[in-house]
């Protein structure tokens, strides 16, 4: 990786960064000069732009986007392909065909427990871990880029990142069933109420909002990992792998109540939004539990990386 990949703080003076004589980036007293005067600002290194631009050229980045463009219309060939649902069931699988928003709604579920999963931790896990795996991540701190806004500039632009993906992947489920099945109101699977559209459209968004809540969790566990290994594929692999413990812990139902605590647990409270009548409590429950795993993971991200010896 060349120089080039810092962004425009690399042109600037010094930071409170400096290099041992072993080539661990320490923090240090900021050389002579870097004052007012010398043309340095923190605020100014590793502008936002400049990261998503960089992780927008990534080629992981462009087959994930692909994957959740072209994934719905793979799912709506393998309907017509197999015939349409099967079943005498009402549930939302078997109501996909009726129209866009119900094939929508069932692209989320189909993609709730493992897809955005990984597609968050791709994003989160990868992009601290793989600056080291480049041996470019000391290059960034010296350039010089302080490294609480480092972390803030790569974190921000890893979440946009990943909300886009999540937004990205019913938007085109949306638009793929709309253009097979048609536009029609919402069944709602059990019950067989059909929605306005415009309602409909609001439910789906409470859905997607309460998704990208709970996938908080995913996001502050990946960072974590991803601040802690120089290997990108440990960080992303160690994030779904403990989501996918999480939910085999989950259906233990002789854990009883303790199942509450896990962040999966909560993951399809967003069905609730598919019924006659909201309930709002379990999205709360689950909204507040997955936040609170997120604040307290990325605080140990940010705590973790402050004391590190920075040695790729």
């Amino acid at each position: 990786m060349t120089s080039l990949d810092a962004g425009p703080g690399a042109e600037h003076g010094a930071t409170e960064h400096g290099a041992t004589e072993h080539g661990a980036i320490k923090h240090g007293p900021a050389p002579a000069g870097a004052g007012p005067d010398s043309g340095y600002s923190p605020a100014r290194t590793l502008p936002l732009r400049v990261e998503a631009i960089r992780q927008f050229r990534r080629r992981r980045t462009l087959l994930a986007f692909g994957i959740m463009l072209g994934l719905p219309w793979i799912l709506a060939a393998a309907f017509e392909l197999g015939g349409g649902p099967a079943g005498n069931t009402v549930g939302l699988a078997s109501l996909a065909t009726v129209g866009g928003l119900n094939f929508a709604a069932f692209s989320l579920y189909a993609s709730t427990g493992f897809l955005l999963v990984v597609m968050v931790a791709l994003f989160c896990g990868d992009t601290v871990a793989s600056e080291a795996s480049w041996s470019s991540l000391r290059y960034l701190l010296a350039a010089p880029v302080p490294r609480a806004r480092l972390l803030r500039q790569k974190l921000t632009v890893a979440l946009g990142y990943s909300l886009a993906a999540v937004v990205v992947f019913p938007a085109m489920s949306l638009a793929a069933g709309t253009a097979l099945y048609g536009w029609h109101p919402l069944r709602l699977p059990g019950s067989l109420v059909d929605l306005p559209p415009g309602t409909a459209l609001a439910r789906l968004g409470i859905a997607v909002a309460y998704i990208l809540i709970t996938l908080l969790f995913v996001a502050g566990l990946a960072f974590l990992l991803s601040v802690s290994t120089d290997s990108p594929l440990g960080a992303v692999g160690g994030a779904v792998g403990l989501a996918i413990i999480s939910n085999i812990l989950d259906a233990v139902t002789a854990l009883g109540r303790f199942r509450e605590i896990l962040p999966t647990h909560w993951q399809y409270s967003w069905l609730s939004a598919l019924q006659p009548q909201v309930s709002r409590d379990p999205m709360i429950e689950g909204a507040v539990v997955s936040a609170s795993y997120a604040v307290v993971l990325l605080a140990l991200a940010f705590r973790r990386f402050r004391n590190k010896d920075i040695v790729s």
